[in-house]
């Protein structure tokens, strides 16, 4: 595959380290409205930590004023601050600290839909006859043959799927739409107006000196105009996955051109869009493209839905295969290379469980060996890094033994309400039909990325002051799973931490960017084995990962014409000790890293 790199193409958005931040989680001062809950003063003091780590652009999940519904993905008033996490001067202290570092700051913009409590909504919802009605999307009740009330059609809620995703008002006598929650009812993009005032919000935190957006489900933003029935892929649901009428709508594109012209194109911004749903090729292109004009990139959801029954809903699970890995990053980088487009890396997000668990192991032998196999892989790749908080620490997902009552999200107590009710009605009595549920809970759940941050040893790990309840439980590990352990040296022959490989890795992803991110990419073995292995060379430079996605030894025999002058990393606390030919053995979950011929 042709080397496309040229620097000319060379942007800074294209070289940076995203963190994301998950504010309710990170840190608590003290200094919001709620004790335990996590605030801006707690990243601002972070903000060393971050630069020290490698990070360039904080983006941080909502922290706009909001009854939290959906944890601030339910939006009140976009250009205020929730006093749960400070103020808008907090917010320009922020900004200010960062850009001492050369560090800059990227917002959550969730425009798909607003919170029930938004003035938009209010307005919209006191009458039919109200000049903001058409702001959302309202339709009238069907009725079966029985004169039963029905929603408009049978499309599921995303965070419920056993619920419609169409609420009915009582006061107006409509239902409208609304894909996640009651609380969460979606915007009519049909209507200009809307779509000016959304402008306005870019505009109004762009001026206010953020970076740029992070875009919440964007490619919902067009649906279908007629808003048809969705194919039943649930028989045993009432209710149906509609995206195929909601995601990626016949106006998108024209919505996101409008969004580049009239707001992002008079700053210098990054952009990544979330678009669940999607893996058309052709698709993915219209909107990433080098010279489309609409989002630097977006995040492709398929390795994070690797274990998703196909065509139905998040919490579910799939038997899945290792080799699985390197065939999805692989099209990821082949399509972006050979198609002008741009990537984003990413293994775990808010919305996700935590990556050591769901891709590696997470027990304590080897907890620390798989973090660094996922750094070393995510260090190496082509496309704009995002790193999850905690992830560089080799955070895990909560222990089985944890009660449904310690989960704290929607989607999760939608998720039980929905098992318990279904299994009491067939199996009275009988928990152990539970027990499916619970171990989809404990594999699936968005809970376990939102643990708080365990900084230390201490009383609530570091991420509250002694003596008060955090918001959510913290995990059970933190004592000995924490940032204030893993900054210390170790002792010769531990090995470095997940956090200071993490570290190594982000500073030798920079030192050969040209490598690393605008080099070309080459699968070594493609085959259904756990060994991912790959070349990543430039005009002047080539290195060599090899990764072993399995729990067992494995061999693979390196290449004749890659050639192998010395190996210089592996995920094991010792130095590299394989042959640079022939037949190589990786331990379980290890990873090397080699310089190559050119």
């Amino acid at each position: 595959m042709a080397d496309k790199a040229s620097i000319d193409k060379h942007r800074w958005w294209k070289e940076a380290v995203v963190y994301q931040i998950y504010p309710a989680s990170f840190l608590s001062t003290g200094t919001g409205s709620k004790p335990g809950w996590g605030d801006l003063r707690g990243i601002t003091s972070k903000v060393d930590y971050l630069k020290d780590l490698g990070v360039d652009v904080l983006w941080l999940s909502p922290i706009y004023k909001s009854p939290q519904a959906d944890m601030g993905y339910d939006i009140a008033d976009y250009k205020d601050i929730d006093p749960l996490y400070g103020s808008l001067q907090d917010v320009d202290e922020l900004i200010g600290e960062l850009k001492k570092r050369n560090m800059k700051l990227m917002m959550d913009l969730v425009v798909n839909h607003t919170s029930e409590e938004h003035a938009w909504f209010k307005e919209s919802r006191s009458s039919k006859n109200s000049s903001k009605r058409d702001w959302y999307m309202w339709k009238p009740a069907k009725y079966d043959k029985d004169g039963n009330r029905e929603p408009p059609n049978n499309w599921s809620q995303i965070l419920g799927e056993a619920n419609s995703a169409w609420t009915w008002d009582e006061g107006s006598q409509e239902y409208y739409l609304s894909l996640f929650t009651p609380e969460q009812p979606d915007l009519n993009w049909e209507n200009p107006a809307v779509r000016e005032a959304v402008h306005d919000v870019l505009r109004f935190w762009l001026d206010r000196g953020v970076a740029g957006f992070r875009m919440d489900v964007i490619n919902l933003i067009s649906k279908v105009p007629s808003l048809p029935d969705a194919p039943v892929k649930a028989p045993d649901n009432k209710y149906q996955p509609g995206f195929k009428f909601y995601a990626n709508g016949p106006r998108l594109h024209e919505y996101l051109k409008e969004i580049r012209e009239k707001a992002l194109s008079h700053y210098d911004t990054i952009t990544v869009g979330e678009m669940p749903f999607v893996r058309d090729e052709d698709e993915i292109i219209k909107v990433v493209g080098e010279d489309r004009g609409e989002l630097n990139m977006i995040f492709l959801f398929a390795l994070v839905d690797i274990d998703d029954e196909r065509g139905t809903f998040r919490m579910t699970l799939r038997d899945w295969k290792p080799s699985e890995i390197k065939q999805i990053l692989t099209g990821h980088q082949r399509l972006m290379a050979e198609r002008d487009g741009w990537n984003t890396l990413f293994v775990e997000n808010h919305d996700n469980p935590r990556a050591v668990s769901r891709y590696c192991d997470d027990g304590d032998k080897y907890r620390e060996i798989s973090s660094r196999l996922l750094s070393l892989m995510e260090t190496t790749l082509s496309g704009t890094l995002y790193v999850y908080q905690g992830l560089e620490l080799g955070m895990r997902n909560v222990p089985p033994k944890w009660e449904p009552e310690e989960y704290k999200d929607i989607e999760t107590i939608n998720y039980w309400a929905k098992y318990e009710q279904l299994m009491n009605k067939m199996y009275p009595g009988d928990r152990e039909k539970l027990a499916f549920a619970r171990k989809v809970m404990q594999r699936k759940a968005r809970d376990h990325a939102r643990t708080p941050v365990q900084w230390s040893a201490e009383e609530n790990a570091g991420f509250c002051k002694s003596g008060v309840k955090p918001w959510m439980r913290v995990n059970d590990d933190y004592k000995t799973v924490n940032a204030e352990a893993q900054q210390k040296t170790r002792q010769e022959g531990a090995g470095l931490s997940p956090l200071q490989f993490w570290k190594r890795g982000l500073a030798n992803r920079k030192q050969h960017k040209n490598v690393f991110v605008y080099g070309d990419y080459q699968l070594l073995n493609d085959d259904d084995s756990p060994i991912f292995a790959y070349k990543r060379s430039s005009k002047d430079e080539a290195f060599v990962v090899v990764l072993n996605f399995s729990g067992e030894d494995q061999d693979f025999t390196i290449p004749d014409q890659v050639g192998v002058n010395k190996w210089v990393t592996t995920t094991y606390n010792s130095s590299p000790s394989q042959a640079n030919r022939g037949k190589i053995t990786l331990q379980p979950w290890e990873g090397l890293l080699g310089t190559v011929k050119v």
